[in-house]
């Protein structure tokens, strides 16, 4: 039985992104709403919400890099020279918060500010950066004979910059809503407060890159709108329309783990519509999956250990959530 290797691969590194978004995106999304919250005591729990789990998120991130790199070594190679000024702009982000997470905690607390300031910029910087990098990959890469052939600064367009605003006001609302289920009290109600004006912002931001992508990109125009394809596909649109009217009901409603749910339905809606658009290529406009492909035996001997891990990796993820689950009140520390 022949299987078909770079779908199998491509479904692997579809789940690491998907799992990548879902586990830092909330990470990211309370760097983003720290400045609304001032009280030192308040962002002490804000952090310790994510204290335990954050480090473990970026896992998939890795996975998903890793597994580019061994099943679409041509993907990889070409991705990381057209976005490789964005790609390290969001990994210094990453960085940087990472740092300002460990020694906001040990330092004096006179200068826990500074390490305050480092983590929301941190934050913003990889969120709007990995919006950018997203946002120019849709956008498509100039190619010459399989090698990148355009300017270093091809990235740096007003799609591009409108996608990382886009990225970062969803990830901004995946915080607000982790921090509604995980908090109590002053903090989890102004964070309903904040995430009200949030969803506005996350439609405004949807509804750009649904009109903007398909008139600038006539072939996923077509792939859209064309028929029967239209009534299948109406359905993404139709469920982020229902998912939203369930969250802004479920803010009214005083839930707690609801809202979270609701929003990430959202953005992973916003996922899969963004995968269908460029569907089956992995270099847009026109290199497809098969085409970026390793060869078979390397694809083989590389899905082993993957398929190995993989199971690891969610079974320590699963655990330490877990463990961890239920509010985070004030005076639970980070040691």
């Amino acid at each position: 039985m022949e299987f078909d290797l770079p779908m199998i691969w491509l479904i692997v590194i579809m789940f690491a992104i998907t799992m990548y978004v879902i586990m830092d995106g909330f990470d990211l999304g309370i760097g983003i709403m720290f400045p609304f919250v001032r009280d030192k005591h308040d962002r002490d729990v804000m952090m310790n919400t994510v204290a335990p789990v954050w480090d473990g998120n970026e896992t998939w991130l890795v996975l998903g890099g890793a597994g580019l790199m061994a099943a679409f070594p041509l993907a990889y190679a070409t991705v990381l020279s057209a976005l490789y000024q964005p790609i390290i702009l969001m990994l210094l982000g990453l960085i940087f918060r990472g740092v300002a997470f460990e020694f906001r905690f040990k330092a004096p607390e006179k200068e826990q500010p500074l390490w305050d300031k480092a983590f929301i910029g941190g934050s913003i910087t990889a969120a709007f950066f990995q919006g950018v990098t997203l946002g120019a990959y849709i956008n498509g890469i100039i190619l010459h004979d399989h090698t990148f052939s355009g300017n270093a600064f091809d990235w740096l367009t007003p799609f591009s910059l409108f996608t990382g605003l886009g990225v970062t006001v969803a990830y901004a609302l995946l915080g607000s809503t982790w921090l509604i289920m995980k908090t109590e009290g002053e903090l989890q109600q102004r964070m309903l407060q904040l995430t009200r004006p949030l969803v506005g912002l996350v439609v405004i931001a949807l509804a750009g890159v649904s009109i903007w992508t398909p008139l600038a990109h006539p072939d996923i125009a077509e792939r859209w709108f064309s028929l029967p394809n239209f009534y299948f596909l109406s359905l993404v649109p139709l469920l982020v329309i229902i998912s939203l009217y369930s969250l802004m009901r479920e803010l009214k409603s005083g839930y707690d783990r609801q809202p979270f749910i609701s929003a990430l339905i959202i953005v992973l809606l916003g996922l899969l519509g963004l995968a269908i658009s460029i569907w089956p290529n992995i270099i847009p406009p026109n290199i497809t999956i098969w085409e970026a492909a390793a060869p078979a035996s390397s694809l083989k001997f590389a899905l082993i250990g993957t398929l190995a891990i993989v199971p690891v990796i969610l079974g320590y993820t699963i655990w330490s959530y877990r463990v961890f689950k239920g509010k985070v009140r004030h005076g639970d520390g980070y040691h």
